[in-house]
């Protein structure tokens, strides 16, 4: 897995970021979700690394990441801080500029990168996700029949981390067939360390706040994002059921976007590595995305 890839933790401030980079070219950033590790991307990254430096983070509180203290505001685990950690990162490594690719919870890190840091990214591809702000603005009880995860790890009055860490194997219900048997012991390890568990849920508690905070100021002060902006979506998940068309949704949000979608379940990077691989170079070479 990752093979010839650098391995590091990495002082960015407040935490400590575990990460795997390796290749050659213009820097990438991928950006893992809930409640993967950077090993999600291990089928990926090296169709990458041949034409451009990868870098693989677990984001802060996931995997062998730091895990800040909480706060009664969720703020260490907002997405906004999730981005400052990824500037000093990238920085450490040589990289002032780059391209971010973010999936689920990395896709709003990506968004919310590509948002305060615009200096910094040259290109930005998300998958499966609009803006949470967006989101949650269109949260019907459909939403809420689908994500209710969304809401049962992020309200506090019965925290959900007892429930998770009682049987962490049955609450994530996930395989090494389905994500490679290194990919998988490196989930495992993380998911069944409570202090994970606990950050994992203060993504999403920060995800009902603070980032809804942020995507509403945004939207009210018409900030758009300006770098070229990738969608892709999962075709056999639900994200045309729950909006449509996923597209102009971004585009409301940002003024260059392209995108369709990707023959796969929502977890892409390991079902569809060749079509996602090669979604990603064409967009990131500059070519027009299909």
């Amino acid at each position: 897995m990752f093979d010839d890839f650098a391995t590091g933790l990495i002082d960015v401030g407040e935490t400590e970021l575990y990460v795997r980079h390796g290749g050659t070219g213009s820097p990438v950033l991928l950006l893992h979700g809930h409640p993967r590790t950077h090993a999600t991307w291990h089928r990926v990254a090296p169709l990458l690394a041949p034409y451009h430096t990868v870098v693989c983070p677990d984001l802060r509180g996931y995997g062998r990441s730091g895990k800040p203290p909480t706060a009664p505001d969720h703020a260490p685990y907002s997405k906004r801080a999730m981005a400052a950690d990824l500037v000093v990162l990238m920085r450490s490594l040589g990289h002032d500029r780059f391209a971010v690719a973010g999936h689920d919870r990395g896709a709003y890190v990506a968004h919310r990168l590509a948002a305060d840091h615009p200096g910094a990214v040259t290109r930005l591809a998300v998958m499966d996700g609009i803006p949470i702000g967006e989101a949650l603005a269109r949260a019907d009880a459909r939403f809420a029949a689908a994500w209710w995860h969304w809401f049962f790890l992020g309200q506090t009055a019965r925290p959900a981390e007892r429930l998770i860490n009682a049987d962490p194997d049955a609450w994530y219900g996930t395989t090494a067939e389905q994500m490679g048997e290194e990919a998988y012991e490196d989930f495992r390890r993380a998911v069944h360390d409570p202090d994970t568990v606990h950050a994992m849920c203060e993504d999403y508690r920060a995800g009902l706040t603070a980032d809804r905070a942020a995507d509403d100021a945004d939207r009210a002060a018409g900030r758009r994002l300006t770098c070229p902006t990738l969608f892709l979506w999962a075709a056999r998940d639900d994200m045309e059921d729950l909006y449509g068309d996923p597209l102009a949704i971004w585009r409301t949000w940002a003024g260059d976007v392209t995108g369709h979608p990707i023959d796969s379940g929502h977890h892409m990077a390991e079902e569809a590595p060749d079509e996602l691989a090669a979604a990603l170079l064409t967009f990131l070479d500059g070519r027009p995305s299909r």
